[in-house]
């Protein structure tokens, strides 16, 4: 295994078909390995969904060695790409959920006064809201109050259900770098019953990306910096070890409930410094630059219109 091993989704700047690619550094060159190899999907879903394990062996019908392949190919220099060269995509999507988790920071919770859950909180957003790590965010025109939620995220790497907090750790494929957007004066009020739905689920509102980096690849889950910038001031500053549920609790729970999928994402929730507990409250305005960092996952870079 790789120190660092992220799969990404990407096409050319010009358009074109899509492909699976591999990095084996942060923000590193791609080895387009769908482009190699036609055996491989050009999308980590369907990547995900053809077994278990899939770093050292896709176990697809002729039974690919990816590690092997991806060794092959570095070797032989063919289809290296330079970042710089291609547009990121989203690195997985149409996934069959994609589920959220709130109030799952204590500093998120003081800063709004209210007491840490007993149990993880769940909501949802759509896979038709997940846009690329430098695509644009577009402002509703029935909000005015759009705030920004840093978020670790989990990618599901196979079949799960009613599984143990142990049996969780098995059944996670790696995490990737998430953008809650919310619209507070459709979530924070009595509209839609009070339900966060309408509030969360706006187009454009879950960027996500750049990689999806392997679980392998991060040498602690829980001890990883989050930060927001917004036109290059810092507004968030946590660090996932502040989070009430750790990952593999998160996806034990959920599992009590239904079952998770290979390319399910679940969002793990925000640190304290979103924009509506400020005083006076803050919140995204046409022409600002959202910019989201955790740890060695990548940043995302999204304008705003």
């Amino acid at each position: 295994m790789q120190l660092f091993f992220a799969f990404v989704q990407f096409t050319s700047k010009n358009g074109g078909p899509q492909h699976l690619g591999v990095q084996l550094k942060e923000g590193g060159d791609i080895i387009a390995v769908s482009a190699v190899d036609s055996r491989i999907p050009n999308s980590l879903k369907k990547f995900l969904e053809g077994g278990d394990d899939l770093v050292k062996s896709a176990k697809r019908k002729d039974d690919i060695d990816l590690k092997a392949a991806v060794e092959r190919i570095v070797a032989e220099g063919r289809s290296v790409i330079p970042a710089e060269d291609v547009h990121f995509l989203a690195p997985v999507m149409r996934m069959d959920k994609l589920a959220c988790i709130g109030l799952n920071y204590s500093g998120h919770c003081e800063e709004q006064g209210v007491s840490p859950p007993e149990s993880p909180v769940v909501f949802s957003k759509f896979p038709s809201n997940i846009i690329g790590p430098t695509d644009e965010i577009i402002l509703p025109s029935i909000s005015e109050k759009v705030d920004w939620e840093a978020e670790l995220a989990i990618v599901i790497g196979k079949r799960c259900k009613t599984i143990s907090d142990k049996e969780a750790e098995d059944c996670i494929f790696g995490f990737t770098i998430a953008q809650d957007i919310t619209a507070r004066d459709w979530q924070k009020s009595k509209r839609n019953g009070g339900q966060f739905l309408l509030g969360k689920g706006m187009d454009t509102f879950c960027p996500l990306g750049p990689a999806v980096v392997t679980k392998e690849s991060i040498s602690d889950i829980n001890n990883l910096t989050v930060k927001t910038w917004v036109n290059g001031k810092l507004k968030q500053d946590g660090n996932t070890s502040e989070l009430i549920f750790k990952p593999h609790e998160i996806v034990a729970y959920i599992s009590q409930f239904m079952t998770l999928l290979p390319g399910d994402v679940i969002l793990t929730g925000t640190p304290a410094g979103v924009g509506f507990t400020r005083k006076p409250p803050e919140f995204l305005k046409r022409g600002d630059v959202l910019e989201t960092e955790i740890g060695n996952l990548g940043r995302l870079r999204n304008k705003v219109l």
